[in-house]
């Protein structure tokens, strides 16, 4: 269910920063949202003012406004962080986060793909990497990656639910499962 929520809040914010009247552009909404995670992270009391049931909305909106001064916030942001608070769903701030980065990708016709190596890739290995996945996908590939040293060799792609596994582990467990189906 919170998947479900944060996407509709992520939405929400995305028709609002993709209007052409928009001050905000998303990507700059998006470097606020993570600035904010960072702020609530770091600050155990300030977390749990704004998690806290027992604190009234209108000192949570009072602790938001301050913060979005400090940190230079733009409107359109602490007025979203204001709706959060009225609905309590600050909780769900990073889930936003991550649904409105999904949503704004979405729209500028960019996939997201997660890519694990079991070691670091050069600069080369990623912008070749990422022209691959172009060609395949069709649309313009945004790649995380990640080091995941028992992959042992080779990589891992995820692009949305379809893995595509060329790693040294995933051919061994594809091995194991065929011995353990001439075994039976």
């Amino acid at each position: 269910m919170p998947a479900a929520v944060a996407s509709r809040y992520a939405r929400a914010l995305a028709d609002l920063s993709s209007k052409p009247e928009s001050p905000v552009p998303p990507d700059r909404l998006v470097e606020e949202m993570q600035a904010i995670e960072r702020a609530w992270a770091s600050s155990p009391g300030l977390r749990n003012v704004l998690l806290s049931p027992a604190v009234p909305p209108p000192r949570k909106r009072a602790v938001v406004a301050a913060l979005a001064g400090k940190m230079s916030l733009s409107g359109l942001l602490k007025r979203f962080l204001f709706v959060l608070i009225d609905h309590r769903r600050t909780a769900l701030l990073s889930e936003i986060r991550e649904a409105f980065e999904a949503v704004i990708d979405e729209r500028l016709g960019l996939v997201r793909v997660e890519v694990s190596s079991a070691q670091e890739l050069t600069h080369p290995q990623r912008q070749a990497l990422a022209a691959a996945l172009t060609r395949l996908t069709g649309k313009e590939a945004r790649a995380r990656f990640w080091v995941r040293p028992d992959l042992i060799g080779g990589l891992v792609a995820r692009i949305g639910s379809t893995v595509y596994d060329g790693s040294v582990h995933g051919q061994l467990e594809g091995l194991r499962q065929q011995l353990v189906k001439t075994e039976s």
